[in-house]
């Protein structure tokens, strides 16, 4: 009997790249109007590097950038690139489609929900947030929680504990099949690949289902859960 669903954040409820893709764009054009003389497809490359090197979620990646450019921070450009990332950031973080619907609809199923995100616990919360999703869950558990990124299972085993269920009566639902699917599915939790969130073309998921639409996430609480009951 399914009594709790697991969630990734990133590019499970949330397109985290296609927002992360407009805040930079609108980010970088600012920082030109504000003085940045270098080409816009310079500096765009200039910051893949940076987050490739430092991590995708790393809060100081202007700063970095205008360092290494002037070996200084010039503060009117920084600004400029903050304040243009953080309206653009605003705009574009929404939810996938039917995500609310699927959530409240999960709600009242009885379902106890959950967060487990390798994100940093302060920018996890601000997007949960801001997309009024953190009276949903039971649980959040990020990166500061464990000290352990998925796949290892103390962030799995973490919203267990917090979720007061067992492996066996819980699904994980995430984008990424060797942190979310594998990591999940060691600890004995039946797992589902959001395929709508995939962003590496991923081949071999590792998962015991796949889903075009979170809506599917009904069908398959409710194909588990008739099945219980009819043995």
């Amino acid at each position: 009997m399914i009594k709790a669903i697991i969630f990734d954040l990133d590019n499970t409820l949330v397109d985290f790249m296609q927002m992360k893709r407009q805040s930079v764009d609108s980010a970088i054009s600012a920082m030109i109007d504000a003085g940045l003389d270098l080409p816009r497809e310079e500096i765009k490359e200039r910051i893949n590097a940076i987050y490739k090197e430092r991590g995708i979620e790393f809060q100081n990646v202007f700063d970095q950038l205008l360092y290494d450019i002037f070996n200084k921070v010039d503060y009117k450009i920084l600004s400029a690139g903050i304040i243009a990332y953080r309206r653009a950031r605003e705009a574009a973080l929404v939810p996938y489609p039917h995500v609310y619907l699927t959530l409240a609809e999960l709600l009242k199923r009885g379902m106890k929900l959950a967060v487990v995100s390798d994100a940093p616990v302060r920018e996890a919360w601000l997007r949960l947030c801001y997309l009024n999703f953190h009276q949903m869950f039971d649980v959040v558990v990020t990166f500061e929680d464990t000290g352990e990124r998925k796949p290892h299972p103390a962030p799995f085993l973490k919203a267990l504990e917090g979720l007061h269920a067992k492996a066996d009566e819980t699904l994980m639902v995430g984008d990424w099949a060797e942190r979310d699917m594998i990591g999940a599915s060691k600890v004995g939790i039946k797992t589902v690949f959001a395929r709508y969130g995939d962003t590496f073309g991923t081949i071999e998921t590792h998962a015991d289902y796949e889903i075009q639409d979170v809506r599917e996430l009904l069908d398959i609480v409710d194909k588990e859960n008739r099945a219980v009951r009819s043995s």
